[in-house]
């Protein structure tokens, strides 16, 4: 989870509460390097709105998402590779990595296709970095540097 820098001192029961009445925007994989900058090369899969409260009870580190829908409508086609929540009032709070696989937020499906149903089957909140590529995601690839090779 990378959390916008206003938010960067909350816990996470904190930002919970933050959410309810916020939404949770689903986006394709050109994730920007931090929540304080603007998406602009990814597209919108599709949108959630969170209940209030924006969380039930949560079991073994797995949080329980409470959203106005079960399921959405995906609005384009793609793989999801992250997902921004935001308050109610649209003020940016964090960024989850979310996918099929080993993600913050795991979707039923692989990827999205215009008007199939878009369903959150597994919602954690990791404090840190990107957790499938710390190595990758926490550093700045420069002209004239390798990019980090996997362990």
């Amino acid at each position: 989870m990378n959390l916008a820098n206003e938010f960067a001192n909350c816990a996470p029961d904190e930002l919970k509460e933050l959410l309810s009445g916020g939404t949770l925007t689903v986006y394709s994989v050109a994730r920007p390097a931090t929540a304080n900058i603007a998406v602009d090369r990814s597209g919108v899969l599709a949108a959630f709105t969170f209940a209030s409260p924006a969380f039930g009870p949560s079991t073994d580190g797995v949080e329980t998402p409470l959203f106005v829908a079960e399921s959405v409508p995906a609005s384009t086609t793609g793989t999801p590779g992250f997902a921004r929540a935001r308050k109610a009032d649209g003020t940016v709070v964090a960024d989850f990595s979310a996918g099929s696989g080993d993600r913050e937020i795991k979707f039923a499906e692989v990827s999205c296709s215009p008007g199939a149903p878009v369903k959150v089957v597994k919602f954690t909140i990791k404090q840190g970095d990107w957790p499938e590529r710390p190595d990758y995601y926490g550093t700045r690839p420069r002209s004239g540097y390798p990019l980090p090779v996997a362990p």
